[in-house]
């Protein structure tokens, strides 16, 4: 069945108003037959104090039950007491004897049993209410006991006697009404129920749908729920986790390309070295050629090329580790000025094939930082590198550290031919690289290595290049010095 949620929180409703009803409907029922039982007996005891007052007055000239001219007058009060109340009243008097109006009173039956105790109280002075003497009227009854007081004391009782099934007749009535005004509502609040179980459910479906979306690879589902509470809450979370699965999917595809450009690049690297390799080698073992000049050239061509082949493979291993989040670097404290020498005289060996002039600029005083001295130094040696590999013989390539408050630049200029505007956004990216006489080495890695060895210190490496000048700078932010 569809939608089982809306039944069952529908049924539940309906139940809870059921109960409600039932314990409702036996409070009222109580409440209303204790209040209507205290009222009648409210009334009852005052007519009861009534009829024992004027009882009191016929009997205030001579004795109870003697004398003609009393009992004329009190005979004809007694057979129009029914006459006069809605109760059963009966007379008793200080002997026992039951006088009932219509009836001589001065010869009728003893009080049924059970009735001694309540008269026994209304005869010593006090009034007296009970629910026992239902036999005698074959049905269940309410009575009230006043006694009559005379001035020469206590001469009987009045006893007033009203049946309960009118009460009860009542309840019942009430009853019924309220049980018809509880099914009408138990409809309306079924209806209303059922919509507010739809309204409480359909999102819960809509979030459903889009996690079923979700999980079948669209991650541009939504669950499109605007609600500010708890399912609100749990919608916009679906919906977040939507947006970050689709962000990864993006990301997932870009490194895709970027590996199938990888290996691309790769193969067409290794190609051209081995194509020479195997092409010289088999010139060589076929004879065709014999001079020793001519092998000896082939030899070189053949080292030249396996050592390219070496640094290709080495660039490529030293770039997979720096990409890798789980390669540590030795971080320790160094200082920025020593690895700046450093490179330095490293470099100066290569620029002077060249007559180029590497100039130095390093402070005097200590610029300390937390990182590691050896792929610092390998960073500043693959920009000078680069620096005196397109700069014109007998120029000037420069090596610049300067300190601005608590962080550091360094840059690496020369006044080379300059990067085409072109191709600087594409200058740290893998396998770039200008095909030139210049270049003729070069394994388009060394830039994305450098590249790497700035953000695993959480530097920055930026280039501005014109005509006839092209600056490198690294710039170790403050987080990173000491």
């Amino acid at each position: 069945m569809r939608n089982k949620m809306v039944w069952k929180l529908a049924a539940c409703f309906a139940a809870v108003l059921f109960v409600f009803t039932m314990v409702l409907g036996s409070v009222y029922a109580a409440a209303f037959r204790w209040h209507s039982i205290s009222i009648n007996r409210q009334t009852m005891e005052e007519q009861a104090v009534s009829i024992a007052e004027t009882l009191a007055a016929f009997q205030s000239g001579e004795a109870f039950g003697m004398g003609r001219g009393g009992r004329g007058g009190y005979g004809a009060y007694l057979h129009f007491l029914n006459a006069l109340t809605t109760s059963e009243v009966w007379i008793v008097d200080t002997e026992r004897t039951l006088l009932t109006p219509g009836k001589n009173w001065a010869a009728q039956s003893d009080l049924p049993s059970g009735a001694e105790d309540l008269l026994e109280k209304v005869l010593s002075g006090g009034q007296a209410y009970g629910e026992a003497f239902s036999s005698l009227l074959d049905t269940p009854t309410l009575t009230v006991g006043v006694p009559i007081r005379t001035p020469a004391g206590i001469s009987g009782a009045v006893l007033l006697h009203s049946p309960v099934s009118g009460i009860n007749h009542a309840v019942k009535r009430a009853l019924l009404i309220l049980g018809i005004g509880a099914a009408a509502a138990l409809v309306l609040a079924g209806g209303a129920a059922i919509l507010l179980a739809w309204h409480f459910t359909a999102p819960l479906t809509r979030m459903k749908t889009t996690a079923l979306r979700l999980a079948n690879g669209d991650y541009t589902a939504k669950t499109a729920v605007n609600q500010a509470d708890e399912i609100g809450q749990l919608a916009q979370t679906i919906d977040l986790l939507a947006e970050k699965l689709e962000a990864a999917e993006k990301q997932r595809a870009s490194l895709d390309r970027l590996k199938q450009d990888f290996f691309a690049n790769v193969s067409h690297e290794l190609r051209t070295p081995v194509a020479v390799l195997r092409g010289s080698l088999e010139v060589l073992q076929d004879g065709t050629v014999n001079e020793p000049g001519e092998v000896l050239a082939y030899y070189d061509q053949m080292l030249a090329e396996s050592r390219h082949l070496e640094r290709l493979v080495n660039d490529l291993l030293e770039l997979t580790r720096l990409q890798d989040a789980q390669f540590h670097l030795e971080m320790e404290e160094v200082n920025l000025c020593n690895i700046v020498r450093d490179a330095a005289r490293a470099i100066r060996q290569t620029a002077r094939t060249k007559a180029i002039t590497v100039c130095l600029s390093c402070p005097a005083e200590d610029c300390l930082l937390l990182g590691d001295y050896g792929r610092i130094r390998q960073l500043l040696l693959i920009l000078l590198d680069n620096a005196v590999k397109f700069s014109e013989p007998n120029s000037t390539v420069t090596l610049a550290l300067t300190q601005a408050q608590d962080h550091f630049t360094i840059e690496v200029t020369d006044f080379g031919q300059g990067i085409p505007p072109e191709e600087l956004p594409h200058i740290f990216e893998r396998f770039r690289t200008q095909r030139n006489e210049k270049n003729r080495s070069g394994t388009g890695l060394g830039l994305a290595i450098a590249q790497q060895i700035t953000q695993r210190h959480n530097a920055k490496l930026c280039v501005q290049s014109g005509p006839e000048k092209t600056c490198f700078s690294v710039h170790f932010t403050p987080s990173q010095t000491t």
